[in-house]
């Protein structure tokens, strides 16, 4: 094996300096679609201030109302059976015109139909209470 030095016998003494850019391309490209893809998921057009999440002790002070409705549907008004949806929406009517105005505070049996939840919720709108929460149980119980 012999190392020849000077020039070379066929002639081919010009030295080849094109690079391959190919690869870079590919990788420009992928790149490229990455950046176009994350940037409108990082930001957003309309600036708003989101709430934070905080856990506050609710107070069930006595001039609130507690509406309890149970699996079958029935409403009471605080422990009282009521004979239906009217008698709650006149009890209501007699305490909407009160200064400050309570609030009812509603407690639905988790098995009641969502149709007996909602008749309270429009007894109390026709009532024109303005007020109205629903109470549940913390999670993890």
């Amino acid at each position: 094996m012999a190392i020849g030095v000077g020039p070379s016998p066929d002639g081919d003494d010009e030295v080849i300096a094109a690079i391959n850019t190919t690869p870079l391309v590919d990788v420009m490209l992928v790149l490229l679609i990455i950046f176009l893809i994350t940037i409108p998921v990082v930001t957003t057009s309309v600036a708003l201030e989101l709430p934070r999440e905080s856990v506050e002790v609710r107070e069930s002070r006595p001039e609130n109302i507690v509406v309890s409705v149970d699996r079958e549907g029935a409403i009471y008004w605080h422990d009282l059976r009521l004979s239906g949806p009217g008698a709650l929406r006149e009890r209501l009517a007699a305490v909407a015109g009160l200064q400050p105005q309570p609030e009812v505070q509603i407690r639905g049996d988790m098995a009641a139909a969502y149709e007996s939840v909602g008749r309270v919720l429009l007894a109390c709108q026709r009532a024109g209470i303005a007020r109205v929460s629903f109470i549940t149980e913390p999670p993890g119980r």
